[in-house]
């Protein structure tokens, strides 16, 4: 059975940085493409950032690009976002995904952007 567990995150101040981490069981990791989407209070799911097997491509949203960085490790089955210059409009339920639409995904983590 598919498993995705978020963690690290938090309340940050803006301009702060947190890193969000994804393990992964259930299905054969590494020849996955993998995703984070986030749900930001009284909004849909937004994709935000892709790899795919390997780590040879990764996408980002606009919001994302030049502030996000996601990468994986195959060997321990984890996805990682690092976030830096993080933004209120960053708040939102991060979660990580088999698809880009988040129909399969663990039950997120909370990022909270705020002074």
């Amino acid at each position: 059975q598919v498993q995705l567990v978020e963690s690290g995150g938090g309340l940050v101040q803006p301009g702060g940085s947190l890193r969000l981490s994804c393990a992964a069981s259930g299905f054969t990791f590494s020849i996955s493409n993998m995703y984070w989407v986030r749900q930001a209070p009284g909004t849909g799911l937004e994709w935000v950032s892709s790899i795919s097997t390997g780590g040879r491509v990764t996408n980002y949203a606009a919001s994302a690009l030049g502030r996000f960085t996601i990468f994986r490790d195959d060997p321990k089955n984890t996805m990682y976002l690092q976030m830096n210059s993080l933004k209120p409009e960053d708040t939102a339920v991060y979660y990580c995904a088999k698809d880009s639409k988040g129909s399969v995904r663990g039950a997120g983590t909370l990022v909270t952007v705020t002074s």
